[in-house]
């Protein structure tokens, strides 16, 4: 019998065998004892390779979170601490900025603490077979997938909703209530990630309805900050363009443009409505309060972690998962005035 098929035996992963066998206080009574009764019971020898390589290997799990100031993450950072704890396992994370590389993040992190999983929470969605053979533990994309890469799907794992499908439901909301004249505030138009792909269902949602794009109605903010689609929002109003409703790509963003409606003499929903896509806490706490697509984020950290043991473990190969927004709806919109 190898420390594997204890594992299997007890229901629970190979590092916490290692740490009942070599004493340490970090296991539950009960798995202890259950472990050492199944260790009495096969007359389990450890083999001296075996166990050193068990000395050897590690239980953290390695968290990278890009975009150290994107409010969307604090929830589903809790979650993922909380799952990894819970499974016996260590969570050591580290957060870096927007711009810099998980990737090359990821594999530091990996050698300097002999990591045995990683999830990466936020990041870039076109990775090469090459960037990836820099990392040799299994891991988990959360919030995002590989949607503009060249990764065999089968190479890895993610968690994310359909960016673009959620998109088309915002602005089909938009659609419903009368709105013809609808605006995009995003970050880029073409930035291989979150902002095109919403963009995209934004057009998608138009053409669905027989409503033509309106470049005019494209708000451009370059990037996700509050401030920058502050003023991306100014612009659009001082332009002159006509519209009676904003879809936001982000909630964040969807909270700064009510405010610049607002200093602009404009009032939501009364004379713009406001509609986007995240769910996050303090949006439910702005007035009026932001209609939106809440990502389920507790579910979609539960379920990283999840698949990240499953792989680790060896119970499954990776996989992809795609979770489902839910509409809140709030007071930021409405039919556009006759």
């Amino acid at each position: 019998m190898t420390i594997k098929d204890l594992a299997k035996l007890c229901g629970v992963s190979v590092s916490t065998v290692s740490r009942v066998l070599n004493d340490r206080p970090d296991v539950s009574p009960a798995v202890r004892e259950a472990v050492l009764s199944a260790v009495r019971e096969s007359n389990y020898v450890p083999n001296n390779s075996a166990r050193s390589l068990v000395l050897t290997s590690s239980d953290a799990v390695g968290l990278v979170v890009r975009g150290v100031s994107n409010p969307f993450y604090s929830d589903i950072i809790k979650v993922i601490g909380r799952e990894i704890d819970a499974a016996g396992y260590t969570m050591v994370m580290q957060q870096i900025s927007s711009s810099a590389d998980e990737l090359e993040a990821a594999a530091l992190m990996e050698r300097e603490k002999k990591l045995c999983g990683l999830v990466l929470l936020g990041g870039r969605w076109d990775y090469s077979e090459e960037e990836l053979r820099r990392i040799t533990v299994p891991f988990v994309c959360c919030s995002y997938t590989n949607t503009f890469g060249s990764l065999p799907r089968g190479c890895y794992s993610s968690v994310t909703i359909e960016d673009s499908r959620a998109a088309e439901r915002a602005v089909d909301e938009l659609c419903g209530l009368g709105h013809t004249r609808i605006a995009c505030l995003m970050a880029e138009r073409d930035d291989r990630s979150i902002s095109e792909l919403r963009y995209h269902g934004y057009l998608s949602s138009l053409g669905a309805h027989g409503i033509a794009p309106d470049e005019a109605l494209a708000a451009v903010a370059g990037s996700f900050d509050m401030a920058d689609a502050y003023e991306a929002t100014r612009r659009l109003i001082a332009s002159g363009a006509e519209f009676t409703a904003i879809f936001s790509i982000s909630d964040a963003m969807a909270i700064a443009a009510i405010k610049a409606l607002a200093d602009c003499g404009r009032e939501v929903p009364r004379d713009c409505s406001v509609i986007a896509i995240d769910g996050l806490t303090f949006s439910e706490y702005v007035r009026p309060t932001l209609t939106t697509l809440c990502q389920p984020m507790a579910g979609m950290g539960e379920e990283s972690v999840r698949i990240l043991f499953d792989v680790i473990e060896g119970r499954s190969a990776n996989r992809h998962v795609i979770v489902e927004p839910v509409l809140r709806r709030g007071a930021s919109i409405a039919p556009p005035k006759k």
